[in-house]
Protein backbone atom coordinates (compact mmCIF):
# COMPACT_ATOMS: atom_id res chain seq x y z
CA UNK A 1 0.00 0.00 0.00
CA UNK A 2 1.06 3.72 -0.82
CA UNK A 3 2.23 5.48 2.11
CA UNK A 4 0.15 8.59 1.33
CA UNK A 5 -2.88 6.56 1.87
CA UNK A 6 -1.93 6.21 5.46
CA UNK A 7 -2.90 8.27 8.27
CA UNK A 8 -1.19 9.02 11.44
CA UNK A 9 -3.98 10.18 13.80
CA UNK A 10 -2.04 12.47 16.43
CA UNK A 11 -2.33 16.01 18.02
CA UNK A 12 -3.87 17.84 15.46
CA UNK A 13 -7.63 19.13 15.02
CA UNK A 14 -10.17 16.07 14.86
CA UNK A 15 -11.57 17.33 11.19
CA UNK A 16 -7.68 17.82 9.60
CA UNK A 17 -8.10 13.91 9.90
CA UNK A 18 -11.48 13.69 8.41
CA UNK A 19 -10.98 15.87 5.88
CA UNK A 20 -7.41 14.02 4.29
CA UNK A 21 -9.45 10.45 4.56
CA UNK A 22 -12.25 12.61 2.57
CA UNK A 23 -9.70 13.57 0.36
CA UNK A 24 -7.65 11.23 -0.55
CA UNK A 25 -10.88 9.21 -1.52
CA UNK A 26 -12.51 11.84 -3.94
CA UNK A 27 -9.76 13.82 -5.41
CA UNK A 28 -6.99 11.22 -5.03
CA UNK A 29 -9.26 8.03 -5.75
CA UNK A 30 -7.63 5.85 -3.33
CA UNK A 31 -9.53 2.79 -3.19
CA UNK A 32 -8.54 2.07 0.11
CA UNK A 33 -6.93 4.25 3.39
CA UNK A 34 -5.24 3.06 6.25
CA UNK A 35 -5.65 4.78 9.49
CA UNK A 36 -3.15 4.82 12.39
CA UNK A 37 -2.90 5.59 15.70
CA UNK A 38 -1.72 4.63 19.05
CA UNK A 39 -2.39 5.11 22.95
CA UNK A 40 -4.81 7.53 23.97
CA UNK A 41 -5.30 8.36 20.23
CA UNK A 42 -6.64 5.29 19.43
CA UNK A 43 -10.57 6.48 19.90
CA UNK A 44 -9.57 9.49 18.05
CA UNK A 45 -8.74 7.07 15.04
CA UNK A 46 -12.43 4.91 15.82
CA UNK A 47 -14.11 8.52 16.15
CA UNK A 48 -12.07 9.70 12.72
CA UNK A 49 -13.09 6.61 10.87
CA UNK A 50 -16.63 6.30 11.77
CA UNK A 51 -17.48 10.43 10.97
CA UNK A 52 -15.74 10.35 7.39
CA UNK A 53 -17.14 6.86 6.20
CA UNK A 54 -20.77 7.80 8.25
CA UNK A 55 -21.33 11.14 7.77
CA UNK A 56 -18.49 12.75 4.62
CA UNK A 57 -18.41 9.50 2.61
CA UNK A 58 -22.44 7.80 3.13
CA UNK A 59 -22.54 4.64 1.95
CA UNK A 60 -19.28 4.80 -0.23
CA UNK A 61 -16.50 3.35 1.82
CA UNK A 62 -16.96 0.80 4.89
CA UNK A 63 -14.28 -0.65 7.20
CA UNK A 64 -12.39 -2.64 5.70
CA UNK A 65 -10.27 -4.25 8.38
CA UNK A 66 -9.63 -3.50 11.86
CA UNK A 67 -5.69 -4.56 13.32
CA UNK A 68 -5.06 -4.09 17.27
CA UNK A 69 -1.62 -4.24 18.21
CA UNK A 70 0.85 -2.90 21.00
CA UNK A 71 4.48 -1.73 20.38
CA UNK A 72 7.30 -1.46 22.42
CA UNK A 73 9.25 1.63 22.67
CA UNK A 74 11.88 3.68 25.04
CA UNK A 75 10.37 6.67 26.05
CA UNK A 76 12.17 10.50 26.87
CA UNK A 77 12.65 9.19 30.21
CA UNK A 78 14.76 5.99 28.98
CA UNK A 79 12.22 3.66 30.10
CA UNK A 80 10.64 0.44 28.11
CA UNK A 81 6.96 1.21 27.60
CA UNK A 82 4.05 -1.04 25.76
CA UNK A 83 1.49 1.18 24.07
CA UNK A 84 -1.37 -0.71 22.26
CA UNK A 85 -2.25 0.26 18.20
CA UNK A 86 -4.81 0.52 15.87
CA UNK A 87 -5.18 -0.09 11.96
CA UNK A 88 -8.44 0.64 10.88
CA UNK A 89 -8.19 0.15 6.78
CA UNK A 90 -11.25 1.52 5.05
CA UNK A 91 -12.37 0.61 1.27
CA UNK A 92 -14.30 1.92 -1.55
CA UNK A 93 -17.28 0.04 -1.98
CA UNK A 94 -18.20 -1.66 -5.05
CA UNK A 95 -20.84 -0.55 -7.23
Amino acid sequence: MAEDNVIFVGEKPFMNYVTAIVMQFTTKNAAEITIKARGKFISRAVDVAEVASKRFLNDQVKVNDIKIDSEEFTNKEGKEVRVSTIEITLSKKQS
